[in-house]
């Protein structure tokens, strides 16, 4: 029989082994996620220009960052393009129910039992498995305004003025918008609810048919609470990479333009950082994302648990 002392080591090899397996998952975390972020906090109180070493000045770039200061007796931001900017990114973040509701629509005929479903789902997946850079060219070709194909169709179906997409203020953002739309429906979030479709126990809806409920009814009263779950994940994940995201398209297709119309706070960052070379501004504006997008999240989680009811 083994001693006392025996157990303690046993308990420890057999830790030992966890530890291990854990270790590659842990050091890439530290290596690429928390030292960055640790780094990028430190650099938000100094101003460096890559050249040289970063001079530490305090908040003086969260008071520029956040500030505001009255200019001919109106009240004037310090950064007036951080506050534009942001606008950009929540107003492309509109998209958000809309991809959520394709997704679920597009779920639901998937969900049916059709010959040749297996090729739908894939091609309805295909964009998501694109090169974004190869996605965002296709979309500026079809964006554009003389020989695009959207304007194209749109002159053949007699629209004699067609909108100029990418070049005009006002349809820039709905382009992408548009853009993105194409993009996620048939997605990931496609696939989270069609998973979650294929988990609702098949009795339910038996039940409820017996009780005379239709389609619709069967949907609202049955489906969508028991997708709740899901759809608090898909809502969530989407709000993070909404403020996370539009650097791409708009880096490859308008450059931020037309006169700052799709830049984004993703791009913003990036131009303080390499083009302007005020990685210390930058990192202070990464900081304030991160706040941004923390919040947002903890927001919906409190929501969420009055609405989210899992089985």
């Amino acid at each position: 029989m083994a001693s006392t002392t025996d157990r303690p080591r046993a308990r420890r090899r057999r830790h030992l082994g966890s530890y291990l397996f854990l270790a590659p998952n842990f050091l890439g975390f530290l290596a690429f996620t928390l030292l960055p972020v640790g780094a990028a906090f430190i650099l938000s109180f100094t101003e460096w220009g890559l050249l040289g070493h970063p001079r530490y000045v305090g908040l003086a770039n969260f008071s520029k960052l956040l500030g505001f200061h009255r200019q001919g007796g109106a009240l004037t931001a310090n950064d007036p393009y951080f506050w534009k900017y942001l606008g950009n990114t929540v107003f492309l973040m509109l998209g958000i129910p809309l991809s959520i509701a394709g997704s679920l629509f597009s779920a639901l005929l998937l969900n049916q039992r059709l010959r040749g479903v297996v090729l739908f789902r894939t091609l309805f997946f295909l964009p998501s498995i694109c090169s974004a850079v190869a996605v965002t060219l296709l979309w500026k070709w079809i964006f554009q305004e003389d020989y695009g194909l959207l304007n194209t169709w749109l002159r053949g179906v007699g629209v004699a003025d067609p909108p100029r997409w990418l070049v005009s203020t006002a349809w820039a953002k709905p382009a992408f918008i548009i853009m993105g739309l194409w993009t996620a429906v048939g997605g990931y979030n496609m696939i989270l609810y069609l998973a979650g479709l294929q988990n609702i126990p098949a009795e339910l809806y038996e039940a409820a048919a017996m009780d005379g409920a239709n389609w619709w009814q069967r949907l609202r009263h049955v489906t969508w609470p028991l997708l709740a779950p899901t759809t608090f994940f898909i809502t969530t994940m989407s709000i993070i990479a909404g403020f996370q995201g539009g650097f791409v398209a708009a880096y490859m297709m308008t450059g931020g333009g037309p006169a700052g119309a799709t830049t984004t706070i993703m791009l913003y960052i990036y131009q303080n950082a390499f083009q302007w070379f005020q990685m210390g501004y930058a990192a202070a504006i990464a900081c304030i994302l991160f706040a941004l997008i923390f919040g947002f999240t903890l927001l919906n989680w409190r929501l969420s648990q009055r609405v989210v009811y899992y089985q």
